[in-house]
């Protein structure tokens, strides 16, 4: 069991934050061992087949056989959301020291695989190239992996944090922790996390508790390392709606919304068009077509933009997706 002492202090200094680094460490996890989650298959799936010249033995060398991972790899963001490049910043100036301990203790009590034993054995200068290797390695691995599901993945942790925050106002850090995971447990001013590996009790004094709520965690996750702040990585709620792709929209159920004139508008403007066209197609004077585009404009699902003396009005990405026009779905076949 891993134990965190929070004192008052402590306990106001605990926040949130969201890590786009953390996640896409964490789910080297994932793509080394499908069996951690079935949720996360189809994710899997299409990562692996979108690798191509990676380096994905080195990639999978940083999970160990105990599904532990390197501290030096996920640094305590400093604000609430830091961007991807600001995080891997600090990675690359992680001291040689650190970043030989970490890939020792991730490890332990195994050897290292050979991927990153014979730098780690060798001067500090082999340990710098690996750390960078590593960094332009995960920087590759993000854009392909992460990056262009990010929005998504950020709107479904922030909304866990949402859920929490109200689960501290209204019942303090025990009902915070009560079902964030069966693994946790807070006691007697601890937050024990139990079934874990190692085993270490570490008083806060003054650092708080940093929380990361996780996609890819599949169970409540601290440093390796007694020496690193007091954060706790924990699995996010709604993961399972993460990978389903939207519903096409009945256009059925469109003309029950809208009405069949406006509906019918909305189908029509997946190109720019003046009201004067949009008249002539529908067969109506250009004030009976009017009135329904500053409606449609006026909830978001039109955009319109000046040309010369004509206004041109276009479906908006809202628009689209009402209308069954939404994009493909970032983890659909190409």
């Amino acid at each position: 069991m891993i134990s965190f002492v929070l004192d008052v202090e402590d306990l106001a200094d605990t926040r949130f934050a969201v890590s786009p680094l953390h996640e896409t460490v964490v789910s080297l996890r994932v793509l080394q061992d499908p069996g951690l989650s079935a949720l996360h298959l189809p994710w899997r799936r299409s990562v692996l087949g979108r690798l191509g010249v990676l380096d994905t033995g080195l990639l999978m060398s940083l999970v160990s056989a105990r599904r532990t991972l390197p501290d030096f790899l996920t640094p305590r963001p400093t604000s609430f959301a830091p961007a991807f490049e600001e995080e891997l910043a600090v990675v690359r100036r992680t001291p040689p020291r650190t970043v030989r301990r970490d890939l020792l203790a991730t490890h332990a009590p195994d050897p290292l695989p050979e991927a990153l034993r014979d730098a780690t054995a060798a001067a500090d200068a082999a340990v710098i190239a690996l750390r960078d290797a590593l960094c332009e390695l995960l920087r590759q691995y993000w854009e392909i992996a992460i990056e262009p599901l990010w929005a998504q993945i950020r709107l479904l942790l922030e909304a866990d944090m949402t859920y929490r925050a109200r689960q501290l106002a209204v019942g303090g850090a025990r009902l915070l922790f009560a079902d964030m995971h069966p693994n946790l447990r807070w006691q007697d001013g601890a937050l024990h996390i139990e079934k874990m590996i190692s085993r270490y009790r570490v008083a806060a004094s003054g650092r708080g508790l940093l929380l990361l709520p996780s996609v890819f965690a599949h169970k409540p996750a601290p440093p390796v390392s007694p020496e690193e702040p007091p954060a706790l990585s924990y699995p996010s709620r709604g993961v399972a709606t993460l990978w389903t792709p939207a519903p096409t929209p009945d256009a059925t159920a469109l003309v029950s919304l809208l009405g069949a004139p406006r509906a019918r508008l909305l189908a029509l403007l997946d190109e720019p068009l003046p009201t004067s066209e949009i008249a002539r197609r529908f067969r109506v004077t250009p004030s009976a077509v009017s009135q329904h585009l500053r409606v449609l404009h006026a909830t978001g699902l039109l955009t319109r933009a000046r040309d010369g003396r004509q206004v041109l009005y276009r479906r908006s990405p809202l628009g689209d997706q009402l209308a069954g026009q939404h994009h493909p779905h970032p983890l659909a076949s190409p």
